[in-house]
């Protein structure tokens, strides 16, 4: 019974490390992963984690091995006497004081040399941005070239981008694992984060710092662009929205909407507590960048938000099939 008990807890726990293994290899870990940096900020800080990494899978394996050759060594058989006590032996109590001292003084001097490295201000061809978080999703300002967008940053390859981090309503966490380490958002409080990527694509981020009800909700992407792409998206996005339809427009005004979004261009737009949703088309994702922006998606939403994302401030404002149509087209044909 012993055997077939302990078979099954070996089993068991055999089990449990391969689910826990292979849940880290899950397509969204894999493009979130801070051990595959993509940036400056991102290699000084894996440049940091491996040598500590080592530095405690040595002292791991000898400690343990130690507490297991004692343990063997040393354990009690018949007849033997009690071992020889050794406290009050100065010499060994110095080196086992002295050794892991010196260990973490050589490891804190290169965490407080990072440390101070990451937050210093960069100089240069520096693209300046505003990230506010709210719940639960974010507000990007492009202060330099006046116009705001949400949850999506696009930024170009090999330039240093220097985040100005808010909270709107309660602490998050900027966190783009390939880009650079995390940052809260504390209301009341500005924080600063450098991020710059190597080379274009698309990196994956979230908040870190538990916000609510849909904290999980609340993601983000940055679209790492060459020079000339960058240049072109941004030329759009300063660019007017267009005006919706009349019969559009009579929705719109009869629901309010106005009161919270803002869209550039069109007369009644600009509130400023949900997204702004100037060009929406032209984004990838929405709604803390948790959906793919395609019409089903945002026919979905319209029909019931806090239904699709538990918390939504945004409320089920009743809309008729018919109503919901014309602004899912209005709004996807918006880029």
């Amino acid at each position: 019974m012993r055997l077939t008990t302990r078979a099954r807890l070996m089993t068991g726990g055999a089990l449990a490390g391969v689910v826990l293994l292979l849940s880290g290899c899950s397509r969204t870990t894999i493009q979130q992963d801070t051990l595959n940096p993509a940036g400056p900020a991102a290699r000084k800080i894996d440049g940091l984690f491996w040598p500590v990494f080592w530095i405690a899978v040595v002292v791991f394996v000898l400690v343990e091995g130690l507490l297991v050759f004692a343990a063997i060594r040393y354990r009690h058989r018949p007849g033997r006497p009690m071992p020889q006590q050794i406290h009050g032996n100065k010499r060994l109590e110095i080196t086992w004081t002295v050794i892991p001292a010196l260990i973490l003084l050589g490891v804190g001097g290169f965490t407080i040399n990072g440390i101070f490295s990451l937050a210093r201000k960069p100089t240069g061809n520096v693209l300046n941005l505003t990230v506010t978080g709210h719940q639960w999703w974010w507000e990007v300002q492009y202060p330099s070239q006046h116009f705001t967008t949400a949850n999506e940053l696009h930024i170009p390859v090999g330039r240093p981008v220097y985040l100005t981090l808010r909270a709107q309503d309660v602490i998050h966490s900027f966190w783009v694992p390939r880009l650079a380490g995390k940052q809260d958002m504390e209301p009341g409080r500005i924080n600063h984060l450098t991020i710059q990527a190597d080379a274009p694509g698309r990196y994956l981020g979230q908040c870190a710092e538990f916000c609510g009800a849909s904290h999980a909700n609340m993601r983000l992407r940055v679209f790492a662009q060459n020079e000339a792409d960058f240049q072109s998206w941004v030329a759009g996005q300063e660019q007017l929205a267009q005006a919706p339809p009349a019969a559009t427009l009579l929705i719109v005004q009869q629901k309010g909407c106005g009161g919270c979004h803002t869209i550039n261009g069109v007369e009644g737009f600009g509130g400023i507590i949900g997204p702004n949703l100037t060009h929406f088309g032209s984004r990838t994702t929405f709604a803390g960048s948790t959906f793919p922006n395609n019409e089903v998606n945002l026919t979905n939403w319209l029909k019931n938000p806090p239904g699709v994302k538990p918390g939504a401030d945004m409320p089920n404002l009743n809309l008729t099939p018919d109503e919901i149509k014309a602004l899912v087209a209005y709004l996807e044909g918006n880029k």
